[in-house]
C-alpha cells in the first residue's frame, strides 16, 4: 500500500479544516461545531489508518515477552455507564464471561470519559490498589494509555478501539464489516420492497465499511436490493437516531440496520411493523419482534486467551506494534441470528457465509465499484487493512451520501 498519498490526503484535509475553524468570527456556532467534529473524525481516521497500513512492516521487538509481577489482578475502565445498552454494556458482558473463564474477579469502573487526565487518575488509583492488568474502554483512552504504559512498564495495558501500542500495551479492534455483512444477508432475505435502510454514526472508515458490507451481504441473496443510509454525526444520540430511522421508513424501506450505540433504530422498526438488525449487542432485548439479527461484540473470545498469555509470560505485544485487527474467527465480533422471520434458506446461507469468513473469505473481494461506478477494488484483489480504515466511499447500490 502506498503510505505517502494516504498521509498527504489526510494532512491537506486537516489543514483546510483547521484554517476554517480559526476563522470563526463570521461563522455560526453550528458551523464551527460541525467543522470541529469533522476535523476530529479526520484525525481519528488518520491515526488508525496510518498505524494499520504499517502493520505488515518490520520493526524491532523487545528481547523477551512481557513478564507480569505477582499474581494477576485485572481492572477495566469504562468510558460510559455500564448499562448503556450498547458498546460499554457489551464490554461488561464480556467481562462477566471472562471472570467465569479465568476464575478471576475483574474490577471495573464506569463513566471515565475520553479525557486523558481522568483516565490517568482512574488508572493510577487502580494500580495503587494492586491491579497489574488494566483494560481500557474507548478510542479516546489511547493517548492516556500510552503515557501510562511508559510510566508503569511492569503493568499490562489493553484497549479496545485503541490506536497506541508498546512493549506492555496492546490496542485492538474487531472487523465489524464481517458481522454486518452477515446481518445484511438477513436483511436481503427479509425485504419485500427491495429497499433496506441503515442508520450510521460518523462517516469514516470503520462505519463506512459496515454500511458497504451490509449491502454486499444483502445482495448475496437479493441482487436487486438497494440500501438507503442516513448518517447522524454522533455515536450516541437517540433523538437523531429516531429521526433518521423514521425518515428511512417514510422512504419505503422495510428493514433497518444500524451502526450507532443505542437500540433506537430497532425500536422504530418495531413501532412501524418492519424488521431490523442490531449492533453492539443482541437488540431483541429492546425490539423482540423486529430484530432478526444482531452484530455483537464478543471481546472475551479474544481477551481470555490474551490474558492467559500475560499470566503465562508469553505475551509480547512488541511483535504486533500496531495492535490487533481481529477477525470473526478469533473473537471481536460475531452475530446473534436468526429470528423466526428469516427464511430457512437465508439462515442457512448466513451460516455458510460465516464459516467462509472463518476460513478466510474477504467481504470486499473485487470487483467493488463505488456509487459513481468507479472501480475501488479490482477483480481478483482485496483491500489492505489501510484501505479499509481509510474507506471514504459508499459502494454501488447505496443511496445516500457521506456528510
Amino acid at each position: 500500500i502506498a503510505l505517502k498519498p494516504l498521509i498527504d490526503e489526510f494532512v491537506v484535509s486537516i489543514r483546510c479544516y483547521s484554517n476554517a475553524i480559526l476563522q470563526t468570527r463570521q461563522r455560526s456556532r453550528r458551523e464551527t461545531t460541525h467543522m470541529i467534529k469533522r476535523l476530529v473524525a479526520l484525525a481519528m481516521t488518520a491515526a488508525i489508518a496510518v498505524g494499520i497500513v504499517l502493520s505488515g512492516q518490520s520493526t524491532s521487538a523487545s528481547a523477551e515477552p512481557f513478564k507480569l509481577n505477582g499474581d494477576p489482578k485485572i481492572a477495566w475502565i469504562y468510558f460510559s455507564e455500564v448499562n448503556d445498552g450498547g458498546w460499554t454494556q457489551a464490554i461488561d458482558e464480556a467481562r462477566q464471561r471472562m471472570e467465569s473463564d479465568l476464575g478471576l474477579e475483574i474490577t471495573w469502573v464506569e463513566k471515565i470519559p475520553e479525557v486523558a487526565s481522568q483516565v490517568t487518575n482512574a488508572a493510577d488509583r487502580l494500580i495503587r490498589r494492586g491491579h497489574n492488568i488494566i483494560i481500557g474502554g474507548a478510542f479516546g483512552h489511547s493517548d492516556a494509555f500510552k503515557t501510562l504504559s511508559e510510566k508503569y512498564p511492569d503493568i499490562a495495558f489493553l484497549n479496545p478501539a485503541g490506536t497506541t501500542n508498546g512493549d506492555n500495551l496492546n490496542g485492538f479492534y474487531g472487523r465489524t464489516y464481517e458481522s454486518q455483512y452477515l446481518c445484511g444477508i438477513a436483511a436481503g432475505g427479509l425485504t419485500k420492497s427491495n429497499k433496506i435502510g441503515f442508520v450510521a454514526a460518523n462517516p469514516f472508515g470503520l462505519v463506512n465499511w459496515t454500511v458497504n458490507a451490509y449491502l454486499l451481504g444483502a445482495r448475496q441473496v437479493n441482487p436487486d436490493v438497494t440500501l438507503h443510509v442516513v448518517y447522524t454525526g454522533s455515536w450516541n444520540d437517540p433523538i437523531k437516531e429516531r429521526a433518521a430511522a423514521q425518515a428511512l421508513v417514510e422512504q419505503g424501506i422495510d428493514v433497518i440496520g444500524q451502526h450507532v450505540d443505542t437500540p433506537t433504530p430497532q425500536v422504530v422498526a418495531q413501532e412501524n411493523g418492519i424488521f431490523g438488525t442490531g449492533h453492539h449487542r443482541d437488540m431483541r432485548e429492546f425490539a423482540a419482534t423486529a430484530t432478526q439479527c444482531s452484530s455483537i461484540w464478543v471481546w472475551d473470545r479474544y481477551l481470555t486467551p490474551v490474558v492467559k498469555s500475560i499470566i503465562a509470560g508469553t505475551w509480547d505485544p512488541s511483535t504486533r506494534p500496531y495492535g490487533d485487527f481481529v477477525h470473526i474467527k478469533s473473537g471481536g465480533t460475531d452475530i446473534v441470528c436468526c429470528g423466526d422471520m428469516v427464511p430457512a434458506d437465508v439462515a442457512a446461507k448466513i451460516q455458510s457465509e460465516r464459516q467462509a469468513l472463518i476460513d478466510g473469505k474477504h467481504v470486499f473481494a473485487g470487483p467493488i465499484k463505488d456509487q459513481a461506478g468507479a472501480i475501488r477494488v479490482k477483480a481478483g484483489e482485496t483491500p489492505g487493512d489501510g484501505d479499509l480504515w481509510g474507506m471514504d466511499y459508499l459502494v454501488e447500490g447505496v443511496v445516500g451520501q457521506l456528510n
